[in-house]
């Protein structure tokens, strides 16, 4: 790879003065343009998939190739007749607007009902004014509709029948929707024609507007990285579509580690590889393929999932008679883990291709995974406070780490560096302070400078910082194992033109430009 310095900022945290509470995709160049000016080359984003009302987590999504809706930019879609988007706002709309805007947290359920309330008009208008009338704009519709269907028709249809059924999922629909008779979906397609065609509409715009944010980027020499979670949950389009390609019976989780003795269930499906080979991967190339359309590279969440599953009964027979845990690994033994993991990556690194992949090989992975990885040359993750002897107590320094790796202080499931460092003991703090070159006693900034440094001075060709750590912050995107207000709402202090004048965050720029380019991170 290409030296390069990024950025980890969820696309639910990007914020403009255009923006409803939440980002929006055109967001992503003026978001780029800024980091930009701080020598960072690449933007990488949380999953963008579309989730189910009620729904904050991007690992949660219902689809595992639909955009969102909540973050197309409607005040840009010329469906609404005179005026635009927040011309068809009454007056406590406006003033919700208002409201969202000013947010520090994303309130999804407002801003999803504020979104809809539009986009249903936007929608109207372009069936009266384009759709029923043939023009350029509706034959774009329907080369995109022809282009994608594959995955779109499929999680329209689901959108439509979910909502026909107050929103229950899959499992408690009547038996042929639940089973995909073929007669049974011909006539939900004739039922639900107007709100399966809304839902394409609604995709084609969030497509073309991800498009236009892609050439901006480019426009700008700045890389889009994006995320592929290992699974997507059994309350999905893709499982209700593809139910033969999964099993029944087993759930997916977690071996037994430090932090649970017994192994975690997570209870998400588990692929069946068995029929997917017998399908040629059909539904992992097709995923590949459009993330790659996406993306320039993105992120495998959970790699080691690739070449072996923890699966559970899905009964409730978790537990043998003795007591014991009964999960186990699928396969078994190392020689068929390894060769599993080395066909799938192999087949995502072909299918990806311009795009790059990178894999998420933190936590308890085995050492053939490395190797794999290596010798497929896809970069894993280096963590700098997790890179120690844990017997010995002492740190590796980014010096050390191969080149074709990614380097970053933390992640958005850890408090970035800047918060993360008063969490940590004080022979940590020493020892990390040793690989910074500072003194444990400094102040705040320059400690920030001498963690900046020795990340971009990494070895590893890529490194990430988060949104925060830029702006000396000190807030979470996500805590694991917590469900609460301040997981997945994440939103920058102020509109990125702000952040473009505010002498303190110019400064940093400044600051991280020339880091970046000291360490040959900008060409």
């Amino acid at each position: 790879m290409t030296r390069l310095a990024g950025c980890t900022i969820p696309l639910f945290s990007l914020r403009t003065r255009a923006s409803w509470g939440i980002g929006q995709i055109p967001d992503l160049v003026p978001t780029a343009a800024w980091l930009a000016t701080g020598g960072m080359r690449l933007l990488q984003i949380l999953p963008p998939y579309e989730l189910a009302a009620g729904e904050t987590s991007p690992y949660g999504a219902r689809t595992a190739f639909g955009l969102d809706p909540i973050y197309i930019d409607w005040e840009a879609v010329p469906d609404f007749g005179d005026g635009g988007a927040q011309a068809h706002l009454d007056e406590g709309q406006r003033a919700e607007l208002v409201r969202l805007r000013a947010s520090p947290r994303v309130d999804y359920a407002g801003v999803r009902a504020l979104k809809a309330a539009v986009s249903g008009r936007a929608f109207e208008g372009f069936y009266e004014r384009e759709w029923l009338r043939d023009t350029p704009r509706a034959n774009e519709l329907r080369r995109f509709i022809e282009r994608e269907g594959a995955w779109e028709e499929a999680l329209a249809l689901y959108v439509a029948l979910r909502e026909s059924h107050q929103d229950h999922g899959w499992d408690f629909w009547p038996e042929g929707e639940r089973t995909r008779d073929a007669k049974v979906l011909a006539e939900a397609r004739k039922e639900h024609a107007r709100r399966v065609l809304e839902h394409q509409y609604g995709q084609w715009i969030a497509h073309v507007q991800w498009q236009k944010a892609r050439e901006g980027l480019a426009g700008l020499g700045v890389e889009l990285m994006g995320d592929l979670p290992f699974v997507v949950g059994h309350e999905s389009a893709d499982v209700w579509a593809h139910a033969d390609q999964f099993r029944g019976d087993v759930t997916l989780g977690a071996p037994p580690d430090a932090f649970s003795h017994e192994g975690q269930d997570w209870g998400l499906p588990v692929y069946d590889w068995t029929a997917m080979e017998a399908n040629h991967l059909s539904w992992i190339v097709a995923r590949t393929r459009h993330a790659a359309k996406l993306y320039d590279r993105f992120r495998l969440d959970h790699v080691v999932g690739y070449f072996r599953m923890f699966v559970t009964p899905k009964a409730n027979d978790a537990q043998g008679a003795g007591g014991a845990f009964t999960g186990t690994f699928e396969p078994e033994g190392e020689e068929a883990q390894r060769a599993r993991g080395l066909r799938l990556l192999q087949v995502m690194v072909d299918e990806a291709r311009p795009a790059k992949i990178i894999a998420e090989d933190l936590g308890k992975i085995p050492d053939f995974v490395g190797e794999v990885l290596r010798g497929l040359e896809i970069p894993g993750y280096r963590v700098i406070p997790w890179e120690r002897d844990y017997v010995r107590h002492v740190y590796r320094t980014p010096d050390e780490f191969l080149p074709v790796s990614v380097a970053s202080w933390s992640t958005h499931d850890t408090a970035p560096i800047t918060g993360w460092w008063r969490e940590l003991q004080v022979w940590e703090q020493e020892g990390l302070s040793q690989v910074a070159g500072v003194a444990p006693s400094a102040g705040d900034e320059e400690r920030w400078t001498a963690l900046m440094r020795t990340l971009l001075g990494a070895r590893s060709d890529l490194t990430l910082v988060l949104g925060a750590e830029v702006l000396g912050a000190h807030e979470r995107i996500n805590t694991p194992g917590m469900v609460g207000p301040e997981n997945w709402t994440y939103r920058l202090p102020m509109p990125v033109e702000d952040l473009e004048r505010d002498p303190g965050i110019v400064r940093r720029m400044d600051a991280l430009r020339a880091m970046a380019e000291a360490s040959g991170r900008i060409r």
